[in-house]
């Protein structure tokens, strides 16, 4: 998928932290969505589809993943 248009944001909440924050683009062609490293974005992009993520962030909300 062609990411060249992608906007990239990351939350609010991780501002004043040590700036390592996941970014997010969702404005991608329908249906999608994709997830960066602020702190290394040249690395790679996990590219899903957009209920995948939204399944993901409910599950972060709800604890689900806390370690």
């Amino acid at each position: 998928m062609d990411l060249s248009q992608a906007t990239w944001r990351k939350a609010s909440a991780s501002t004043g932290s040590n700036g390592a924050c996941v970014e997010l683009a969702t404005n991608l062609p329908s249906g999608f969505a994709a997830m960066r490293d602020s702190t290394r974005p040249s690395a790679g992009t996990h590219v899903t589809t957009s209920a995948a993520l939204r399944a993901l962030l409910d599950d972060v909300r709800a604890g689900t993943h806390d370690m």
